[in-house]
């Protein structure tokens, strides 16, 4: 079968060290993929940093709106990603390959929604942030530049995605670096102004973020065309609503479980708003050093979401959940450590982008928090990739909304404003509704209760007997 050249091969006497080199094949390409991603925002913030602090505030705000489009492409892209492993993992190469189509089709049609959107309703979406006239005019500004070709966001969500669903880490991997590179050198010359590159600000590190998509989202398309499993076929590129359905069934609820995080985050944001730009400042350079520890729990999330997904698909569910213990316990002492190196050199790290003492005794103080919660962070992050790849996205969504309004966003306001508590106070709520979410999944985990098989669709109505390149007897063992 073409699809066990991709497939990730997993010995039927595999040992408890043979599953830990497996976990680590797929999560380690997947943490260096993750670490470049998160390197686009870190060097924006950086060198937007030696620009000012508003500049720098500007840029966070219109992060946190382009959050909610990011969470429909990874929606998407879990959909994707999970759909293509359950059906490898059951040798329906076909059947994978077509619902590979059909999510990039799915991520171009809300590409160019959220780049109308974007086009009509920058500045009153900025607004919603109530922040100061200054910082809302540099905001508009990146947020057009960024926003309008949201198209190459959702495509490189998806097409990673189908890459990754495949057991294809490494693909992502490479074009992160290579993307994150080019993006580094051309953020730093057209932000400053460096050769024949004029210097443009905060503009620049827009234009610079567009072309780095733009060149991702080729690299690929070449990776996703070179694979014997996912390379396109003309004939799927036909609209399927059978398997749109069954994109939008299982990413609906992964998109609501980010929506609803976003828009308490955009709440909570408007909270720390209050408390000064220096402050907003602050917690946005804290965000991006602690997203250093977060590569690596994506990483693992990634290897369990695509192991367990694949046995499930296969029907061998005890590996599935063997996989997910494994995954999530290596997970939790790595970011163990990660924390600690936030914990301790919190400050250091916040010196890199503001020289104002203050700043830094802020940024200090919010990493140390965050250190303590970083294990828990772990275990959160493994868990909801297993919950997707037992199709389970509803309760994950659940969880989320009761966490963040329930918790967090009440929280953030009592121990940061009502209490007096600042900035610290915000990240020790953050950090009482990843414990209180990671508790929950974990026992309902160990209960055995956080799977949702269902049944797959009829064969006969997923097949396309009037393709050139398959018989209808190929295309029922196929899918």
């Amino acid at each position: 079968m073409e699809a066990d050249k991709e497939l990730v091969q997993i010995p039927v006497t595999a040992t408890l060290r043979d599953k830990m080199k497996i976990v680590l094949l797929l999560a380690f390409p997947a943490v260096v993929e993750n670490f470049f991603q998160t390197f686009i925002g870190f060097v924006d913030v950086y060198f937007v940093s030696k620009i000012g602090l508003a500049e720098v505030s500007a840029i966070g705000a219109t992060n946190a709106i382009l959050a909610i489009y990011f969470a429909v492409f990874m929606a998407i892209g879990v959909a994707a990603n999970v759909r293509v492993a359950n059906a490898l993992g059951a040798k329906q190469v076909e059947r994978a390959r077509h619902i590979a189509q059909q999510a990039i089709i799915l991520s171009i049609l809300f590409g160019i929604l959220t780049g109308i959107v974007t086009l009509f309703f920058a500045r009153p979406l900025l607004t919603l942030m109530g922040l100061e006239e200054q910082v809302l005019d540099i905001g508009e500004n990146y947020f057009r530049v960024v926003g309008i070709p949201s198209v190459f966001m959702s495509l490189m969500f998806a097409l990673s995605a189908n890459l990754r669903g495949s057991g294809n880490t490494r693909a992502p991997m490479k074009v992160s670096i290579i993307i994150n590179i080019f993006h580094a050198l051309l953020g730093y010359a057209l932000i400053f102004g460096f050769w024949i590159f004029p210097e443009m600000g905060v503009t620049g590190a827009a234009l610079a973020t567009v072309a780095s998509r733009v060149l991702g989202t080729l690299l690929l398309v070449y990776y996703i065309q070179r694979s014997e499993v996912l390379a396109f076929r003309k004939d799927f590129w036909s609209v399927d609503w059978g398997h749109q359905k069954e994109l939008a069934t299982l990413g609906s609820p992964a998109a609501g479980e980010v929506l609803i995080m976003r828009a308490g985050q955009i709440v909570y944001f408007g909270f720390i708003v209050s408390l000064g730009t220096n402050v907003f400042a602050a917690h946005q350079i804290a965000g991006n050093v602690e997203v250093i520890s977060y590569m690596a729990g994506y990483g693992f999330a990634t290897a369990v979401t695509i192991l367990a997904g694949q046995q499930i698909g296969a029907g061998r569910i005890e590996e599935a959940v063997s996989f997910t213990k494994i995954g999530a316990w290596m997970a939790v002492g790595i970011m163990g450590v990660l924390g600690l190196l936030l914990f301790f050199l919190g400050e250091w790290a916040g010196s890199l982008f503001s020289q104002d003492p203050e700043v830094i005794s802020k940024i200090g103080n919010a990493l140390k928090v965050s250190g303590a919660f970083q294990p828990f962070l772990a275990a959160l992050l493994t868990l909801t990739g297993a919950y997707q790849a037992a199709n389970n996205t509803k309760f994950p969504m659940y969880l989320t909304a009761a966490g963040m309004w329930a918790i967090r966003t009440v929280l953030v306001y009592y121990l940061g404003i009502t209490l007096g508590w600042g900035l610290t106070g915000v990240w020790i709520a953050i950090g009482i509704d990843i414990v209180t979410r990671a508790g929950v999944l974990a026992y309902k985990f160990a209960k055995g209760t956080w799977m949702n098989l269902e049944k797959e669709p009829e064969v006969e109505s997923q097949c396309h007997p009037q393709s050139t390149k398959e018989t209808m007897s190929d295309c029922v063992n196929n899918y």
